[in-house]
């Protein structure tokens, strides 16, 4: 018998050498009050970005009723789960964790009662400075039940001064430092809110039939029918009220933003528009750059699927070199609660990746990919290839080597296991069997797309735009021990 997405299983993850967002959250504000149908719907949009949970809160103006669980967006929300959730006014939200372990505790949305009345909060993001703010909770007697940072921002909300919850806000927001995109649930409003520096993505649209939706990425947006958007600005906290946005300046923009660049080259929806660019346009733009900076004679250019296909795409085209699949990738494998026998367990990525013989066998190969962060897959992806007949292997990667962590919600892993941290590129390239390997510089990755400055470049360079302690556990599991 199978366990079911509420049972704690063993899980495969077939994307173990990716960069990992941890979610996507979305709210929505409708004048019906079959919200929790929609809120479904806008979650799938978003699953891509976490695929350990999911949940949503609705309010019906005086009670909040929530569902979640751990596993995919399908296994959570079962026939007859959505029909308790009544109401007009909604959050979700679909996780990777990175800040507290993949369990039932630590699922969003969390909702806690207060003297204002229920509040819930779902977070994408990450703080630098949970630590310390979790102790200061403690220390004043507050009853923590998960080990997630996001918690901290609901509580502390909850404990705040000020007449309403904007105000509230405004008076809590300057002590997190780090990365916060967020919607909110009170019993008579929705409120999304972004932090200064503008790490993670949030827009909001207008509903076809009244009311207005928020979501980390446009896609959803356009998957409830909203044909207008715009980005929730840093800093800005916006109101849906009955058929009402407004906006409120909680804190001024940061000088120096920090759009994370990651979601231009792998974590988006190619449908998405972040900071003015359409994705997909973005990740062509990168692989024409990168096809400038690494030049290679060869007989076809190959993505691996699916997010460094226009790059491959672009690749091509600036190259001249024909654009090909060299790989069909099973799309419905996601993450799987039946662990693999051995000999799958062996092949590794073959469980997600099949070649394409006819179209590789004889030829120097050019495969283009998004990131190498521990070289595990690519090494797979590579003995594939050559297994399938390729007579030379070259790898291009859309952008430059990884050789710093993430203190900001993305999931890459410690200094010990960014291969680039450990190896120079000629010896990344003998490492997973390469004939040659060549990354997208900084300058070239920003002049792809049209920017200067206000993105962060951290895991790039190693400069963070918070002052952050290296030697911070960054480990998700770093507040499990707190609570059993």
């Amino acid at each position: 018998m199978l366990p079911s997405a509420n049972e704690h299983a063993i899980t495969v993850d077939l994307d173990l050498d990716r960069p990992r967002e941890e979610c996507g959250v979305l709210a929505i504000a409708s004048t019906s009050d079959d919200v929790a149908r929609s809120a479904f719907f806008g979650l799938y949009a978003l699953q891509h970005r976490g695929q350990e949970a999911a949940g949503i809160a609705v309010s019906d103006g005086r009670a909040v009723r929530t569902h979640k669980g751990v596993g995919l967006v399908n296994q959570v929300f079962q026939p007859g789960t959505l029909d308790p959730l009544v109401g007009g006014l909604a959050i979700g939200h679909t996780r990777y964790s990175t800040t507290g372990s993949n369990s039932e505790r630590n699922v969003q949305p969390y909702v806690v009662e207060t003297i204002h009345g229920p509040l819930g909060v779902a977070h994408n993001g990450n703080l630098v400075n949970a630590d310390q703010l979790r102790t200061k909770l403690l220390e004043r007697g507050a009853g923590l039940q998960s080990s997630s940072d996001s918690e901290v921002l609901a509580l502390m909300l909850a404990g705040a001064e000020g007449a309403n919850w904007e105000e509230r806000l405004a008076a809590v927001m300057p002590s997190w430092e780090g990365a916060f995109s967020l919607v909110i649930l009170a019993a008579s409003k929705v409120i999304a809110v972004r932090d200064p520096w503008g790490f993670r993505p949030l827009s909001v649209g207008r509903l076809p039939s009244g009311g207005h939706a928020v979501a980390s990425e446009t896609g959803a947006l356009r998957t409830l029918g909203c044909e207008t958007s715009r980005e929730v600005e840093p800093g800005e906290v916006v109101v849906l009220q009955n058929d009402i946005a407004r906006s409120v300046r909680a804190m001024p923009p940061r000088e120096q933003l920090a759009r994370c660049t990651f979601e231009h080259i792998y974590f988006s929806r190619p449908d998405a528009t972040w900071d003015g660019l359409l994705v997909h346009q973005a990740r062509q733009r990168l692989g024409e750059e990168l096809a400038r900076e690494h030049p290679v004679e060869a007989d076809v250019v190959i993505p691996v699927p699916d997010s460094s296909t226009p790059a491959a795409i672009g690749y091509g085209n600036a190259s001249g070199i024909p654009y090909n699949e060299g790989f069909v990738k099973n799309r419905y494998i996601g993450r799987t609660f039946i662990e693999p026998t051995d000999d799958l367990r062996r092949q590794g990525v073959a469980l997600k990746f099949n070649t394409l013989p006819t179209n590789i066998d004889g030829m120097r190969v050019i495969v283009i990919d998004d990131s190498i962060v521990r070289g595990t897959t690519s090494s797979q992806l590579i003995r594939m290839i050559r297994e399938a007949g390729a007579r030379e292997v070259h790898v291009r990667i859309t952008c430059p080597p990884v050789i710093s962590p993430c203190f900001f919600g993305v999931d890459m892993g410690s200094y010990d296991e960014l291969i680039a941290h450990q190896l120079e590129v000629p010896e990344i390239a003998d490492h997973i069997g390469a004939d040659s390997l060549g990354f997208l510089s900084v300058p070239r990755m920003m002049k792809a797309l049209g920017r200067d400055d206000g993105y962060c470049n951290a895991c790039f360079t190693g400069e963070y735009p918070v002052p952050v302690q290296l030697s911070l556990d960054i480990s998700k599991q770093r507040f499990d021990g707190v609570i059993q």
